[in-house]
């Protein structure tokens, strides 16, 4: 037994974790006054929807968690990358990398401390505070905002894959009114399952005010106006921080009970696509709309693996049984924290020795271990990878987006006036919106004749090996002994990684 003097807390889990401060109110108001600090925080019990009261709450986060908000939300790229697909790597560094360059992390002590809690937040570090220009605050800040909006809604909150506003919102009726560029709209809409609503999503970061939340408020309320009868519910986060302070949210909302019911979701009208939310990985047995939504959401990390060569590839050994990685902190599983990984890996470390080479991958398969494919992304201390069954199905919906820009006229470059450099930035950014929905309304057009076709890739993927996948005869490294160095952590279908090293620093 253990002795009655030894405190009865929880030790800290997994080493990259903090707190983030959350305070759930009902409309904008002034900036909480050091609350984040003062105030009487309740513990985060992961409601995965928006907790029974306000006020103050302190959940606990991995960067993991945040970087992977990081790389899925905001505008789609892919649809551009098409030919060039090694220029995904360009996109997923800007999208990491002004939080690796901006946010550190410090100790603190709270008037009120929470059993559980790290004893860590975020906080600017000083190369922001004394060394960064405006310009490249605001950009900083749009990033900050749109990925602790993302980690909020997803993470939190229980909201499934969020999409960008811009190509025409939820009901397929209402995409002209969305897309008028004269209104002044919200970033992201999502679907609740739990609530059974859409959500309307505006993000907001840095040194967010009163003045910046009613601005935002005033987006969310434009947003509402169009979907009119249709229940949603409106969700404004600030993700708000100052040197020396805290990062903290404000998370600011309201529920619309309307009558009408929901249609489905996305820009088709059949009834087949309405997957339901949430981690769409954990539906891709029985949905073949949450397989194409899955891969549709991985497509930029499967261009950076497709484009990465070979010396840059790896394979690690996951439980096949999806379940075991069922979301757990968060999206993620932390491999470092769950026994039956690591008991597996063990076991297929003793087996290698005394196996051939050349079938290692197989047995290692017929002992319950998948082979994920990795890489880092260069210029970042983040690992990606996925499954061979989800890259299959990545790898055949691309082919279908490849064949969507060959006989759209208008989509390619090589297609655009010559003077199009001649239009001013505003107008180049409309007519790539419009090449944009343009791509979307087609995508859809597709779906019905897509959900067989990445079915089939998708099965077939479970038997397939890397080599004919990749289309390349180099044998692929299977790392069995794992890199000390790194944190990982895997959802049923995806591998992130980031370097310890990498952590944002601490600092008193």
């Amino acid at each position: 037994m253990i002795p009655a003097h030894v405190p009865d807390e929880p030790p800290l889990i997994y080493a990259d974790s903090f707190d983030v401060p959350v305070l759930f109110r009902n409309g904008p108001a002034k900036k909480p006054r050091r609350q984040w600090r003062t105030a009487k925080h309740k513990p985060w019990v992961g409601s995965a929807g928006f907790p029974a009261t306000g006020g103050w709450y302190v959940p606990t986060a991995t960067w993991r968690e945040i970087i992977k908000a990081a790389i899925e939300v905001g505008r789609d790229v892919t649809p551009h990358l098409q030919n060039q697909p090694r220029y995904a790597h360009g996109e997923l560094v800007a999208r990491v990398s002004p939080l690796y360059a901006y946010l550190g992390m410090h100790p603190v002590q709270p008037q009120h401390p929470v059993l559980g809690t790290t004893g860590r937040r975020l906080t600017l570090n000083p190369v922001y505070a004394y060394g960064t220009e405006r310009s490249a605050k605001n950009a900083a800040s749009y990033r900050l905002g749109m990925t602790m909006t993302e980690w909020a809604c997803r993470s939190l909150l229980g909201l499934g894959q969020t999409e960008h506003l811009e190509l025409g919102g939820p009901i397929p009726a209402l995409l002209d009114t969305f897309r008028d560029p004269k209104e002044k709209l919200p970033d992201l809409w999502g679907q609740h399952q739990a609530e059974d609503l859409y959500w309307l999503i505006e993000a907001k970061g840095g040194d967010v005010g009163l003045g910046t939340l009613r601005k935002g408020w005033a987006q969310l309320a434009a947003g509402s106006k169009i979907l009119g009868s249709y229940a949603h519910r409106t969700v404004l986060v600030g993700a708000s921080v100052r040197p020396g302070d805290d990062l903290f949210l404000t998370i600011d909302h309201d529920l619309h009970p309307e009558q009408w019911p929901l249609t489905s979701a996305g820009l088709n009208v059949d009834d087949e696509s309405a997957v339901g939310p949430g981690n769409l990985e954990d539906r891709l047995g029985d949905s073949d709309d949450a397989l194409i939504g899955a891969a549709r959401a991985q497509m930029l990390a499967y261009l950076a693996l497709r484009s990465a060569p070979a010396s840059q590839l790896r394979t690690v050994p996951v439980p096949t049984d999806r379940a075991s990685r069922r979301r757990r902190s968060g999206l993620t599983t932390p491999l470092e924290g769950d026994d039956f990984t690591r008991a597996m890996r063990a076991e297929a470390r003793g087996v290698a020795p005394h196996t051939e080479r050349h079938t290692l991958r197989a047995r290692i398969r017929s002992m319950g271990l998948d082979d994920f494919l990795t890489c880092r992304i260069p210029g970042t201390e983040v690992h990606l990878g996925m499954s061979r069954k989800l890259f299959a199905a990545c790898e055949r919906l691309r082919e279908e987006d490849l064949a969507i820009t060959r006989r759209t006229p208008g989509l390619r470059a090589e297609d655009q006036p010559t003077d199009v450099q001649e239009l001013s930035d505003d107008a180049q950014e409309e007519q790539r919106l419009t090449q944009r929905r343009i791509f979307r309304e087609q995508q859809e057009e597709a779906r019905p004749r897509l959900r067989p076709l990445l079915r089939d890739a998708y099965e077939r993927g479970a038997i397939s090996d890397w080599n004919n996948l990749l289309r390349r005869p180099q044998e692929l490294a299977l790392d069995l002994e794992g890199d000390e160095g790194l944190l990982e952590a895997a959802t049923p279908e995806t591998y992130l990684a980031v370097s310890r090293d990498g952590l944002p620093p601490a600092h008193a």
